[in-house]
């Protein structure tokens, strides 16, 4: 599902016209980017967990020469999914 199927689905559910439940989801990405980028995380219960994770440095090897190269610190999104939603798919 791309992002217009997806608004689509949301004006569907809703009742909302296309371009509201539009802004709505763009609402939504921004708020949660906006949340992650400043430290804090999302709890929808039973749908999951929005939170930004500490990855360490590592050591790796570039692909082309073989060379081994360290892999810097870096945080980075990360989505876990509750307990409805992995009931819902499974």
């Amino acid at each position: 599902m791309n992002k217009s199927e997806l608004i689509q689905a949301i004006a569907t559910e809703s009742g909302l016209t296309k371009a509201d439940a539009g802004r709505a989801l763009d609402a939504l990405a921004l708020t949660i980017e906006s949340t992650l980028k400043s430290g804090d995380s999302i709890v929808l219960v039973g749908f999951g967990t929005f939170e930004v994770k500490n990855r360490a440095e590592r050591s790796g090897r570039n692909p082309q020469t073989g060379e081994a190269i360290t892999i810097a610190a870096a945080k980075i999104p990360s989505f876990k999914a509750g307990k409805n939603l992995k009931e819902a798919v499974q």
